[in-house]
């Protein structure tokens, strides 16, 4: 009787340690959910124009076609690459992180300049009902997958970086799936929202009454603005989270002013305002201060890729070096 007493308390405290080891799964996720939201808004604005052209029968089978991409970007390639990282190269992550957040002040300063300016992207668009449908529709897949690795290097990085070093192998490969799994739900799972958004205001408004007929003609009409609202979204979450990265990481390497005189900015902010709103607004001005300085960078970046880095690759790859 003892030793079964003895074998249910020792599986209560496997039960105990599995609970807060889930719980510490559930916490860490989410915490490197949060930190990857510049990647993570800019994804789900800028899939749906994967989608743009086709029959609307099509573009949920697109949408699914990008999602398993990215769950292969994520989990099958950059997973693996994240725990060698970790185990025999810790000291690059901050370097790679520092690097995401300049792709993202870059991204995210050229969309301003391009709304300044009046320019736009060279997008190569197609007659869909002229052309190879398949061979379109599988070309625009490709180029969405490619976007998304880029973008899941990020996030996967970003995760990596919040998990404490002293974690174990396995519980940081636990919480990179969950969170590569966790976000291209959330992501995919947002985009087909938003691409069908439109057909299913349009059926309600064809085949309802009153209130629902209404509804969908709201919906229908409020789309293309909530569509630039989340691009305008995207964008701020980019310049502020690319900058964040790349002061944090100064401040890691040793450069640390530009870093604490913003955190002394915030900090001042905080203590001035009245007590219910010191924790919003000690973030809001961290928030905006590293979006200016995100801007600033991307800007000058923007040369840099166009002139420099682009027909560097050009050269190596032997394409033609296209200029955003």
């Amino acid at each position: 009787m003892s030793g079964l007493i003895a074998l249910l308390d020792d599986v209560a405290g496997i039960a105990k340690v599995a609970a807060a080891s889930v719980d510490d799964v559930a916490g860490m996720s989410a915490k490197a959910g949060m930190k990857a939201a510049g990647a993570v808004i800019d994804d789900a604005a800028v899939t749906p124009k994967y989608v743009h052209g086709f029959d609307a029968s099509r573009e949920l089978p697109i949408v699914l076609k990008i999602a398993r991409g990215s769950i292969v970007n994520k989990v099958a390639i950059l997973l693996p690459v994240a725990l060698l990282l970790s185990v025999f190269a810790p000291w690059l992550i901050t370097p790679l992180l520092m690097l995401g957040g300049c792709y993202l002040c870059f991204e995210g300063a050229e969309k301003v300049w391009h709304a300044i300016s009046g320019a736009t992207h060279e997008d190569a668009t197609h007659d869909v009902d002229g052309g190879d449908k398949a061979h379109l529709e599988e070309s625009k897949v490709k180029g969405a997958i490619k976007t998304d690795f880029i973008l899941s290097a990020e996030i996967m990085t970003i995760a990596l970086a919040t998990i404490p070093a002293e974690q174990s192998l396995w519980m940081k490969a636990l919480v990179l799936l969950a969170v590569a799994i966790g976000i291209t739900i959330a992501v995919y799972g947002s985009v087909a929202l938003i691409v069908k958004a439109d057909d299913y205001g349009l059926s309600l408004a064809k085949t309802r009454e009153g209130f629902l007929e209404a509804a969908g003609k709201r919906i229908v009409k409020i789309m293309p603005g909530f569509m630039k609202a989340l691009t305008i979204v995207g964008t701020a979450a980019m310049l502020w989270v690319g900058g964040n990265i790349v002061l944090h990481g100064l401040d890691v390497l040793g450069f640390s002013t530009p870093y604490d005189t913003i955190h002394h900015w915030s900090e001042g902010a905080s203590h001035a305002a009245p007590e219910s709103l010191s924790g919003i607004i000690g973030w809001a001005v961290t928030a905006f201060f590293d979006g200016v300085f995100g801007l600033a960078l991307g800007l000058l970046l923007i040369p840099v890729a166009t002139r420099v880095v682009s027909p560097l690759i050009g050269a190596v790859t032997g394409s033609e070096a296209k200029a955003h």
